[in-house]
């Protein structure tokens, strides 16, 4: 049978195992960001044992690099040519060796002081920078697997399915190896026989962690490999005519996705918050070192366990009323600092944080191709832009998240933070409760508002949806009569 005779809906369709195959490619991404996001800062700070200044240095110019980069490699792939293995792929391939190399450089303690602070400058920027080429190009894929928007749909719940697991396993993986090998001498008074057998324990104890840390992202770098080679081997790109004739103007100043920005930028920064500081607010804060690991493990295992909950709220009652029923679960944070600490508590509002975080990740992503379609349909002549719209939303979600990180590690400086010690001051404590709490909260509030004003509904989307169809079958129709002129000829 000709494909021209096989109806639209049928060659769109995508197998389960293309879905599978494709939703592994995201998992990379979500285990290194996860294991970064939970466990750098606390690495560089008790581990690699430089100043909270230094740290919040790399942080921030780490994370500011990393946004740069996005929007030049989006625009780099929209004027990639197409080649026998597609348009997007040759950039998930290359980028893999290097990211997979600078990751596991950013966990190795150098063996020298001077100049420990541009090693882990210059490979936590090379790092961002390759992920970013997997990233940018994996995210645009998403509009090049299908035409159908039921079936994107269907492959991104797949995909968030997926990216949750990889934050449970990246946080499990660095989480489990780390905690197990990170314990602190206790406190003991008495002579200095006493003292300095406590400082040989804290020396093999750091060494433990250092190379724990070394090997969980060697197995995390391992996975990373599978997944990429699984979503090369497992997902066929379709052939898209792109050009790059529209203007960064046009997509910028496209009001749906403006809003849609402004408003995840707000509720994304609250969760970049919690995630880089709850490490250590759980440590110092709380006092539950030896459970932090597994809080954790809780947090992304409950997110998880929910995303199938999300992908059927948001396809009964919308996406725009699953984004204010998710993310506003969040301020049950609150309760974790007004309610004096204790560890099942600590368990409890782990698994309603693990709620609104299957919200955050599965919301952005699903609503991003709505916006991309709206945008087709108001411009019907312009092309080459669905890698635009991806990367300079993550630009902005990542240097706004530069900037949160950099001074949150900032303020535990002015906090008086210790680094290498077991305990902190009570300021430190303090400082963590507002960077968990009150200011994550205040963030969502905002996010909110601006998301209320965010114009495509149900109806607006399915109305989208519609003319889209009318369009890819008028233009199947134009081909079909083409192909038979061109056989009767």
């Amino acid at each position: 049978m000709s494909p021209h005779c096989i109806p639209e809906k049928q060659r769109n369709r995508l197998s389960v195992y293309s879905k599978l195959c494709y939703a592994i490619g995201g998992a990379p991404y979500q285990i290194t960001g996860s294991a970064l996001g939970f466990f750098l800062q606390m690495y560089l700070l008790d581990v690699a044992q430089l100043d909270p200044f230094y740290a919040s240095i790399i942080l921030f110019v780490g994370r500011a690099w990393d946004a740069v980069t996005d929007p030049t490699v989006g625009f780099l792939v929209s004027r990639t040519k197409w080649t026998s293995m597609g348009r997007m792929m040759p950039w998930i391939i290359c980028s893999t060796p290097f990211a997979v190399v600078t990751y596991f450089l950013i966990w190795y303690v150098p063996p020298f002081e001077q100049g420990k602070v541009f090693w882990y400058l210059i490979f936590y920027c090379i790092f961002q920078s390759m992920q970013t080429c997997f990233h940018v190009p994996y995210s645009a894929l998403t509009m090049f697997i299908s035409s159908d928007q039921k079936e994107r749909d269907s492959a991104t719940a797949y995909r968030m399915m997926v990216e949750v697991l990889g934050t449970v396993l990246g946080t499990a993986i660095q989480g489990q190896i780390v905690g197990s090998s990170s314990d602190c001498p206790t406190e003991s008074d008495g002579s200095n026989n006493i003292n300095s057998s406590r400082n040989n324990t804290s020396n093999v104890s750091l060494e433990e962690t250092k190379q724990a840390y070394m090997i969980a992202s060697g197995v995390i770098a391992i996975i990373y490999i599978l997944c990429a080679a699984i979503l090369f081997l497992g997902v066929k790109e379709q052939k898209v005519p792109l050009t790059f004739r529209q203007g960064l103007w046009m997509v910028m100043s496209h009001t749906p996705y403006v809003k849609l920005v402004i408003g995840f930028l707000f509720t994304s920064l609250a969760f970049m918050l919690l995630e880089g500081n709850f490490a250590l607010f759980i440590t110092y804060a709380l006092g539950h070192r030896d459970d932090f690991q597994n809080i954790l493990l809780v947090i992304m295992l409950s997110g998880a366990l929910t995303i199938p909950l999300w992908q059927w709220f948001l396809t009964r009652f919308g996406k725009k009323k699953a984004a204010y029923f998710g993310i506003s679960v969040i301020p049950f944070m609150i309760l974790i600092v007004c309610i004096e600490s204790k560890l099942i508590i600590s368990y409890l509002v782990s698994v309603a944080a693990g709620v609104s975080v299957a919200a955050a990740f599965l919301l952005p992503w699903s609503m991003l191709p709505d916006v991309v379609d709206d945008f087709k349909v108001k411009n019907p002549d312009i092309h080459g832009h669905e890698a635009l719209f991806y990367s300079f939303y993550v630009f902005f979600i990542k240097f706004a998240s530069g900037i949160s990180l950099g001074i949150s590690t900032l303020s535990l400086k002015f906090a008086d933070y210790k680094t290498g010690n077991c305990s902190q001051p009570e300021a430190v404590s303090l400082t963590l409760k507002v960077l968990v709490s009150p200011v994550p909260v205040c963030l969502i509030f905002v996010g909110l508002l601006i998301l209320k004003t965010y114009p495509i509904d149900e109806e607006r989307r399915q109305g989208n949806q519609k003319l889209l169809q009318e369009i890819l079958d008028s233009e199947t129709d134009s081909e079909s009569e083409t192909s038979v002129l061109g056989s009767n000829v």
